[in-house]
């Protein structure tokens, strides 16, 4: 990473990205002044921003309020299209929905959170609408277990250290040993299942996907509704399949190399 004060670092670029994830919340349109607010800037440096942003196109405005345009989407989609394998595995998600007939997904990890970059729903409606770009906590859910035990030991020493685990039902696990203990069962046993500590409607099982040199890059989960299956049920009918999604994905990065 580098310094704030590092010749490198460019501020006003900085600033800018900062601003476009201000805007990317709430209802849409923005006052110059709420903006400030939000990202800690002075309103005549946000002034200046807005203005670049709507001559480049991606922000409008009508004198008074400032909102984003679909440009912004570029930004967003040339990080999915970078991917090595996301193209392909639409359509390994797309079949492995298939064959197990629930919600399937594949998420990054972003620091403390889990972002959704596939995202297949099945006909049976779960208690959260998610989509891609959708972030979650990753100590929450099975797909953020996954990313996190892939970590190199330093890294999750680190995040183990620093992170917020916030409690989200009665059993969400926010100590930060036994979160640990569980990431240690999950690069043991090679899956993670989750049961309602995010939701207390929502289970998952997840695994990992790894690139050429064995690092866990993604991780790709099925959706449940809690109570309906247990683990071990889960692990019989849906771990055979993750692994063959997981296993297809990653050769798609081989072929590619």
């Amino acid at each position: 990473m580098v310094a704030a004060e590092s010749e490198l670092y460019v501020r006003a670029f900085a600033r800018g990205l900062s601003v476009i994830e201000v805007m990317g919340d709430g209802d849409g349109r923005h006052s110059i002044g709420a903006i400030a607010a939000r990202a800690g800037l002075p309103r005549s440096v946000v002034r200046r921003l807005l203005m670049t942003l709507v001559d480049t196109g991606y922000a409008r405005s009508d004198g008074k309020a400032f909102w984003l345009t679909p440009r912004v989407l570029r930004l967003g989609l040339s990080y999915l299209y970078a991917l090595p394998f996301w193209k392909q595995a639409q359509r390994t998600l797309e079949e492995l929905r298939q064959e197990v007939g629930e919600s399937c997904s594949m998420a990054v990890l972003d620091g403390e959170e889990i972002v959704y970059v596939l995202r297949i729903p099945s006909r049976r409606i779960l208690a959260m609408n998610l989509s891609v770009g959708s972030r979650l906590p990753a100590h929450a859910v099975s797909l953020g277990r996954v990313l996190l035990a892939g970590l190199e030991d330093a890294a999750l020493a680190q995040y183990l250290k620093t992170a917020t685990l916030r409690p989200y039902t009665p059993r969400t696990v926010t100590s930060a040993a036994k979160l640990r203990q569980a990431l240690y069962a999950v690069r043991e046993q090679g899956y993670a299942w989750v049961d309602a500590e995010l939701d207390e409607a929502i289970c998952g099982i997840a695994v990992p996907v790894r690139d050429e040199q064995g690092h866990v890059v993604a991780a790709i989960n099925v959706s449940l509704n809690s109570g309906d299956i247990t683990e071990a049920r889960a692990k019989k009918r849906f771990l055979a399949p993750l692994r063959r999604a997981a296993a297809q994905t990653r050769s798609i990065m081989l072929d590619r190399n």
